[in-house]
């Protein structure tokens, strides 16, 4: 039997024991939905760049991106054991703790904290080329908390290690100089802020010594105190001073800590008179009982007050003396 057609507002239908198409989306509900899906993306995105850009979000950044040197470390020098063990740590199970970083210009980031664990990846990379060191974790704080990771940075060693002066006064000047404070005084008083007055005059001192000669000292950590202020009271006393020390490090090239501080207390001692020319006069040496002499060769000249005629005759006799 035909089976019969159903009519519809549209016409004739199809089989009525058919399956009825399904009905066409208004494009109305259509843009809805896509509106909609679209606004959950974006919600979704920004929810992942919040959660990257406050921290909350560990990336895999390349070595090569990551600017060690952005801020300056209070402490340069690593224990060779301790970097020794913390390769064979990460070689075994990987790095467990992120890095800090914060964004740069050009897609690069600059080092807040975690040198020892960017410097350790980057050693295992170098020796053994596998990829799994050429990435370092880090999470990304806003440039905002820089002076909080300075801080915490300094509190952690001020207990651990005892930082020279030189590198109290070397982090607070590089601090200011990248514009984490607004001058190396002001980075002194957060950084520092609990040691007392007379103590952060002296790291102000020593921000001084490292403007001055911080490119040309090669052991600056092994500077102590009493040389260092001594340097800068020099300094202050004598401003032209600088450009002699500046010349002497860079023509001693000391090799050692000890020879560069041999090199520096040197700097403190009056240079020698000179030596006369053969020929010209020596300049007068004062004589007890108001004396003057004045020699040059082949000849003495005795001045002053003193040179009375009882001197003279006293002089006249232990010449004869003398057999002259």
């Amino acid at each position: 039997m035909a089976k019969r057609k159903r009519l519809t507002a549209f016409g004739m239908g199809g089989d009525e024991d058919a399956t009825p198409a399904p009905a066409p989306v208004p494009p109305v509900a259509r843009i809805a939905a896509e509106a909609a899906t679209q606004a959950a993306l974006e919600d979704l995105a920004a929810e992942l760049r919040q959660a990257r850009d406050s921290g909350r979000m560990v990336l895999d950044i390349p070595l090569a991106l990551v600017e060690a040197n952005h801020l300056q470390r209070d402490r340069t020098l690593m224990n060779p054991d301790d970097m020794a063990s913390l390769k064979a740590s990460i070689r075994d199970r990987g790095q467990q703790v992120p890095i800090e970083v914060v964004a740069l210009a050009e897609g690069r980031y600059g080092l807040v904290s975690g040198v020892r664990r960017l410097t350790a990846l980057a050693a295992l990379f170098q020796e053994t080329g596998e990829r799994r060191f050429g990435t370092v974790k880090a999470l990304l704080r806003p440039f905002e908390a820089a002076p909080e990771a300075y801080l915490a940075m300094v509190e952690e060693n001020e207990i651990r290690a005892d930082l020279s002066f030189y590198e109290r006064g070397r982090l607070a000047h590089e601090a200011a100089r990248i514009g984490v404070f607004d001058s190396p005084a002001a980075a002194v008083r957060m950084l520092f802020q609990h040691a007392p007055g007379p103590k952060r005059s002296k790291i102000l001192s020593f921000v001084a010594l490292h403007e001055a000669l911080g490119d040309v000292l090669r052991f600056p950590e092994a500077i102590p105190e009493k040389l260092g202020l001594a340097l800068i009271k020099a300094m202050q006393d004598n401003p032209g001073s600088v450009r002699k020390m500046r010349d002497r490090l860079q023509k001693a090239r000391p090799d050692s800590a000890s020879v560069e501080r041999g090199v520096l207390d040197a700097l403190l001692r009056p240079d020698p008179a000179p030596k006369p020319e053969a020929g010209s006069d020596r300049a007068g040496e004062d004589l007890d009982a108001g004396v003057r002499m004045t020699v040059r060769p082949g000849r003495v000249v005795l001045s002053g007050q003193g040179v009375s005629e009882d001197f003279v005759r006293d002089l006249a006799e232990w010449l004869e003396t003398r057999g002259i």
